[in-house]
């Protein structure tokens, strides 16, 4: 079995000349879909005396075999460590590898580390986690999550090498027959053996020795690792924590872009080179405190300042409570007391399931003005601001609660309510009424009419950071609801937010002082020449168009989103498409439906081959109803199709 690689290597390099490698390991494509991508990011090590190496996992891209099972397959890891290995042992290496990548090629780096190959020297982890049920793409804080990635993945599965793209048996048997991975996901609806064999968390981090630089984004989905590994692991950390989206530094949306890789180097000479450059003695916690700015999925650079910290959490850090109060105000009062003992406070809230689409696709990206989603929520916010105040780290919600149905979500958000009324999402997250005792074995909740079972329910919000100007309001938004982030649970309810001296459901803060002494400073952004006639357009992601409509007769919501790129080879082109449809149904809460199409269409000089897919989930009650087809056309005329169909049972989702 052979795996393709592509080496970067310096030019002019003799013969007794050793350079360390690095490695980056990914099923996406490097001869085509990340040609141009990697050409840019690797060069810029090769300039200064690395060696790197993108690698095509097996049975993807230029890679021989079958595509595993699933990703960070016990087969991927195996090869991994070969490949670590191999290159430790080339005529050119010193025998030291290091590991880096961004969202797979991050998960795979940090699980990689926990297997400690003796060539593996240090990682740089970008936009990933070490957390796969609680905070992977599939089951976004323990709740179930289909987004772009499941169609998209399941369709690029399918495709055979470039530049020939063989659609001989053998090829196709092995990539297109293979199985779709959200099939098997699916099927995996709370946490476990199949999560945690490739996570760190919770219990593995003092097995975490390798060195590894871990960088995050306050708009990104996996910004939690960042510094959960610089607090809970021995191992040496480094941390860069920005207010991007899911993307490396140097091309980052929205900006402010750094030029991140100039760190990167510093802590790779250290650690596979030798050199004594003082990058472990400086701070090692570099954070970017966001300043308010208008909700706008379409921004382009964040207002604020970096602040550089020595230690996580932060010196002088301090808990600030806010208390949850009868008048809808959030306050550092204690809640009050009632001469009534049996009286206890609270809120009623009707569930309604298509709630969320403010909130964006997952925590932090894409978020418009929160207020039409607050209008279906329970709202409470601080008086005016008097004193600036910064807040970075974990904030954290205890909520007292009750539902009239079996199984009922609660979602935190805190924002930023400006002057003149706008609210801006800060950071939020979700937890499972069903979950609230244990992830791996989820429990009813008894519902209650008159009984008032009372739950107190922990919900740690996403790690963010702010600094609230005067003038401006905290606000704390509860809803049961975050769709199409989050399926819908199945049953029409009414729950209960308790308050008062029993119950005293409360914000906790973590509070800074507003200025630091020490802030890092970047230089300019290397941009490298292009690929000779090697090029790209668009993207599948951000959208490009995203629209919501509401039958107010049926109350039917559907979300619409669609992208495409094309990219320009010098064998020949191909074009993506994706577009998914979500539908909720505030009327029937238990039917809800995701439907994706995807294509690629790759263009060569006698032949054109269009891959397409589509895929069908829809729930009721009791079930989730999955279909996915898979086509393969050639000048036209259809050459291959496969379809799968399951049902799978509900389980506390």
């Amino acid at each position: 079995m052979r795996l393709a690689v592509s080496l970067y290597m310096p030019d002019g390099a003799k013969a007794e000349d050793k350079f360390p490698a690095i490695l980056e390991y990914l099923p996406y494509r490097k001869d085509d879909w990340t040609l141009s991508r990697d050409w840019d990011l690797h060069l810029y090590w090769v300039r200064r005396g690395y060696v790197t190496a993108r690698v095509d996992i097996r049975g993807t891209g230029a890679s021989e075999g079958s595509p595993p099972d699933r990703e960070y397959s016990d087969q991927e890891q195996q090869d991994g460590l070969e490949v670590i290995d191999w290159l430790s042992k080339q005529p050119w290496s010193n025998g030291n590898v290091g590991m880096m990548g961004i969202s797979w090629g991050g998960f795979n780096a940090i699980q990689m580390a926990l297997r400690r190959p003796p060539a593996l020297k240090a990682i740089i982890a970008v936009c990933a986690t070490e957390e796969l049920f609680h905070d992977d793409i599939h089951y976004i804080d323990g709740l179930m999550h289909v987004d772009e990635f499941e169609p998209a993945m399941d369709l690029e599965l399918g495709l055979t090498r470039s530049p020939d793209f063989p659609t001989d048996e053998k090829s196709l048997a092995q990539r297109f027959d293979s199985s779709p991975w959200f099939l098997l996901y699916l099927h995996q609806q709370r946490d476990g053996p199949f999560w945690r064999r490739p996570s760190v968390a919770p219990d593995r981090y003092s097995e975490y020795t390798v060195p590894s630089f871990m960088i995050g984004g306050f708009l990104d989905g996996y910004r939690d690792s960042v510094a959960r590994f610089f607090e809970k692991s021995k191992a040496p950390i480094k941390a860069l924590l920005g207010p991007w989206n899911h993307t490396f530094p140097h091309d980052a949306e929205p900006g402010p872009a750094i030029e991140w890789r100039e760190e990167a180097t510093r802590w790779w000479d250290y650690w596979l080179k030798g050199k004594q450059n003082g990058i472990m003695d400086e701070p090692r916690f570099e954070v970017f405190m966001r300043r308010p700015y208008p909700p706008d999925p379409n921004i382009k650079e964040v207002p604020g300042e970096w602040r550089a910290e020595k230690t996580w959490p932060p010196a002088g850090q301090r808990m600030k409570t806010l208390h949850l109060q009868l008048d809808h105000s959030l306050s550092s009062e204690g809640p009050g007391t009632s001469h009534l003992s049996s009286y206890i406070p609270s809120h009623d809230l009707r569930y309604v399931p298509s709630v969320g689409i403010e909130a964006g696709f997952w925590w932090g990206d894409f978020a418009t003005d929160q207020r039409p989603i607050d209008a279906y929520s329970l709202v409470y916010d601080s008086a005016p601001i008097e004193e600036e105040t910064a807040i970075v780290g974990w904030p954290r919600a205890i909520l007292h609660v009750s539902a009239t149905a079996p199984l009922a979500d609660w979602f935190v958000r805190l924002s930023d309510v400006a002057p003149d009324g706008t609210v801006t999402l800060i950071t939020g997250a979700g937890q499972s009424g069903a979950q609230r005792n244990s992830a791996s074995n989820p429990q009813d909740l008894k519902p209650s009419d008159n009984s008032r079972q009372v739950y107190e329910i922990p919900i740690e919000l996403h790690l963010t950071s702010w600094i609230f100007p005067l003038g401006h309001r905290i606000r704390v938004a509860i809803s049961n609801a975050l769709w199409p982030m989050i399926w819908p649970t199945p049953y029409s309810m009414t729950t209960s937010l308790y308050l008062g001296a029993v119950t005293p459901s409360r914000l906790e803060l973590p509070v800074v002082a507003v200025r630091a002494p020490a802030r890092p400073h970047f230089p300019p952004i290397e941009v490298s020449p292009p690929l000779e006639d090697v090029s790209s357009t668009g993207d599948i992601w951000p959208p490009k168009n995203w629209t919501v409509t509401r039958d107010l007769m049926s109350g039917t919501t559907r979300v619409v989103w669609s992208g495409e790129d094309a990219g320009h080879y010098p064998w020949g082109d191909t074009k993506d498409y994706e577009k998914m449809t979500y539908e909720a149904h505030d009327n029937d809460p238990p039917v809800s439906t995701v439907h994706a199409d995807a294509s690629t269409t790759v263009i060569l000089p006698n032949r054109t081959l269009v891959w397409s897919i589509v895929l069908n989930l829809r729930s009721d009650a009791k079930n989730f109803y999955y279909h996915f087809e898979r086509h393969l056309t050639e000048n036209g005329k259809e050459i291959r199709a496969k379809t799968w169909d399951d049902t799978i049972l509900r389980d506390h989702q």
